[in-house]
């Protein structure tokens, strides 16, 4: 088969490898239908996760067809069209039982192994394992677009900035970071019935489409971003919850200073260094900061919310290419604000 396998920083080649196999009973193999990359691929081709080796297959979201299950699979069976979530667990660990797969036990403490541990999805056939827990089934009705987006982002977006902010009824949430994880944390913001959000963002572009997304007012980036944020909040104290979605000091910073006391920092940016938290500033704030990886358990509820029409992932979707164009849509990923991209669709067209 087909696949895009990494080769060091730097080096990545569409090529032919063996196809994957059943490797324990609790194994399905998929053949994947649309895929699309993700900001930490592209941290991987920098060199920056080093437990990506030379021969890893990149990926870890997409939507298939499962072809083969191995014997220990009870609800996964061939024939199914599947979402592919981008955590694996076993179900059965303490840490699965708390909805935490994000640290599977079994798997030696990390539920995202997809294109990082084993072999990924930007490829024309995946391994899966513990299918009847990391494979979700494809309504009819619900298109291959909008299901990759249910592997990663949207449940990011969502948990890890919405859930984890506790944003409620009536909140005034900003966004810091229109990317694709931030809109995905507008998108549910929204109909977690935040009654302003407000997008942060540098880009004219991403700014102008997260109004399509759920944005009530936008800001662009620049030296007055705190006070802007809290002339737009109910009394001029802070915003309600403050959702970092770049992963930057100084996006930390905006949105440590512009949450109100007793609001909520949500972060979901990857950090590279480290950033300042001035404490002696803010112990008498009572504020709660929280982090987190995604851990896709809200993958089923956000798919009831596309059935209904709440959420259009879709949106998301702004260029599409076919699996032999790997490299133009790297090209066109790794160069978004150039290229006005948000989320990019590789699709195998037989």
């Amino acid at each position: 088969m087909k696949a895009l396998v990494y080769h060091g920083p730097g080096k990545k080649a569409w090529e032919d490898v063996p196809n994957p196999t059943i490797k324990d009973p609790t194994d399905a193999i998929v053949k994947v239908e649309t895929t699309t990359i993700c900001g930490t691929d592209l941290h991987i081709l920098k060199g920056d996760v080093p437990a990506v080796t030379d021969g890893r297959i990149l990926g870890h979201e997409g939507v298939g067809v499962v072809t083969e299950v191995g014997p220990g699979c009870e609800n996964v069976k061939v024939g199914d069209r599947v979402i592919i979530s981008c955590i694996s667990k076993c179900g059965t660990c303490d840490y699965c039982k708390a909805g935490l797969p994000s640290h599977c036990k079994t798997l030696g403490g990390i539920g995202w192994i997809f294109g990082h541990l084993i072999d990924g999805t930007q490829a024309e056939y995946v391994r899966v394992p513990y299918a009847d827990n990391g494979l979700i089934p494809l309504p009819e009705g619900v298109t291959a677009e909008q299901g990759a987006m249910l592997s990663d982002i949207l449940p990011t977006g969502y948990e890890i900035g919405v859930l984890n902010g506790a944003v409620k009824s009536g909140d005034v949430v900003a966004v810091i970071g229109a990317g694709p994880v931030g809109l995905a944390a507008i998108m549910t913001a929204r109909t977690a019935g935040a009654s302003k959000v407000i997008a942060v963002d540098g880009n004219k572009f991403r700014l102008d489409r997260s109004r399509d997304f759920g944005a009530t007012e936008t800001i662009e980036a620049g030296e007055n971003v705190v006070q802007s944020l809290r002339d737009l909040s109910h009394d001029g104290l802070g915003v309600d919850v403050a959702i970092e979605a770049v992963g930057l000091p100084a996006t930390f910073g905006t949105a440590l200073e512009s949450v109100r006391p007793g609001g909520h920092v949500a972060n979901i940016g990857v950090h590279g260094e480290s950033v300042e938290f001035p404490i002696e500033r803010h112990w008498i704030n009572n504020l709660t900061i929280t982090t987190g990886l995604v851990n896709a358990v809200t993958a089923p509820e956000l798919l009831e919310d596309i059935k209904k029409g709440a959420i259009a992932p879709e949106k998301f979707v702004t260029h599409q290419y076919p699996f032999g164009q790997f490299e133009e849509a790297y090209d066109t990923f790794a160069n978004a604000a150039e290229q006005e991209a948000l989320k990019v669709i590789i699709t195998n067209v037989q």
